[in-house]
C-alpha cells in the first residue's frame, strides 16, 4: 500500500476548510452588515472639540431620553456627500442627529456644512480618531442610533442611501418607538 505524503493529503484538507469558512459567512442574516460588538451596549464616551461657534455635543445628548443617531463623517469623504440630503431629511421631520467630524481640517469641515446645510443638533470634532476608535468606527460615514438611555440599537457602515433609510434606518427606529413620516421610495428604488 502506498504512503500518502502530506503534500498530498493538504490541498482537500484546505480546501474543506475554506468552504466551511464560506459556508459558515453565507449564513449570516445580512452579508453586507459589518459586525458591531457595541450594538445592545452603552455607548462608549463622548470626546470631541470644538468645531465652529457651538460647544461639542457630550455623553448628556445621548443620555437624554431621546433617540438619535450619531453620524460620523468627514468633508473629504465623498460618500458623506451622498448621504447628506438623508441626514437632512430625517433632521427636519425630527430626528436628532448629532454629528462627528472625523479627522477633518475644521476650515474644510464648515465649508461643506455651510455648502450642504447643517442637519446636526449637535457637532463635535474628533481630530486624531480618538472616539472613532473607542466607537468601533471602520471609516466614515458610519451612522449609530441610540436610544435614550445611551444605548446602542444599531450601527450601519456606509452612506445612508435612501434604501438603507427605508430598510434598515426607519425599521429600527420603529422598533425604538419612534414614528417619523413615511418616505415615497427614491428613484433608483422604484422597478
Amino acid at each position: 500500500m502506498a504512503k500518502l505524503s502530506p503534500l498530498m493529503i493538504a490541498p482537500p484538507v484546505i480546501f474543506a476548510g475554506l468552504a466551511a469558512v464560506f459556508f459558515i459567512g453565507m449564513q449570516r442574516e445580512d452579508p453586507d452588515a459589518l459586525p458591531s460588538a457595541l450594538e445592545g451596549r452603552e455607548a462608549p464616551e463622548v470626546v470631541l472639540t470644538q468645531l465652529g461657534p457651538s460647544e461639542p455635543f457630550g455623553d448628556e445628548a445621548l443620555r437624554a431620553g431621546e433617540v438619535a443617531l450619531v453620524n460620523f463623517w468627514a468633508s473629504w469623504c465623498a460618500p458623506c456627500r451622498v448621504e447628506h440630503p438623508n441626514l437632512t431629511e430625517l433632521a427636519e421631520a425630527g430626528l436628532p442627529i448629532y454629528g462627528v467630524n472625523y479627522k477633518d481640517e475644521p476650515d474644510k469641515a464648515l465649508a461643506f456644512l455651510k455648502e450642504l446645510g447643517d442637519p446636526y443638533s449637535g457637532i463635535g470634532a474628533d481630530p486624531q480618531g480618538r472616539m472613532a476608535l473607542n466607537w468601533g468606527l471602520y471609516g466614515v460615514p458610519e451612522t449609530y442610533i441610540v436610544d435614550g438611555d445611551g444605548t446602542i440599537l444599531l450601527r450601519f457602515a456606509g452612506p445612508l442611501t435612501d434604501r438603507v433609510v427605508t430598510d434598515r434606518i426607519l425599521p429600527a427606529l420603529k422598533d425604538a418607538g419612534v414614528s417619523l413620516p413615511a418616505r415615497a421610495p427614491a428613484e433608483s428604488d422604484r422597478s
